[in-house]
């Protein structure tokens, strides 16, 4: 299995333990160079949200996957996780709708969580 399909399959998993919302996975690989996967996530309040983040941080840590970027925690409305070749988003409903990634990146390929 190739880093990123492990790093997003860790990522989701994290992701479920935490009661996500909606979880979304867009191959963006044959799109882009920023990254082979976007996951984009939902959580229903400001503690889900920064629990959802800490716990995908936690889990690709002790995997030895460290993010190299957060965006957006103290306010917790869009939370950006950048591992590289995986990008995790983490929204409130309200921003999810608004910045519509999966409308944005509707070329990229949406795949199932078992196709990694």
């Amino acid at each position: 299995m190739d880093t990123s399909k492990k790093i997003a399959r860790l990522a989701i998993e994290a992701l479920e333990d935490k009661k996500a919302e909606d979880i979304k996975i867009i191959d963006i690989s044959e799109l882009s160079v920023i990254a082979d996967y976007f996951i984009i996530a939902g959580g229903s309040n400001r503690s889900q949200i920064q629990a959802l983040s800490d716990n995908v941080e936690e889990k690709l840590g002790r995997a030895g996957h460290f993010k190299k970027q957060v965006e957006g925690y103290d306010s917790a409305n869009w939370i950006l996780l950048d591992f590289g070749d995986v990008i995790v988003h983490v929204f409130d409903k309200e921003n999810r709708l608004l910045y519509d990634l999966e409308r944005i990146w509707c070329d990229g390929r949406q795949i199932a969580k078992e196709d990694l």
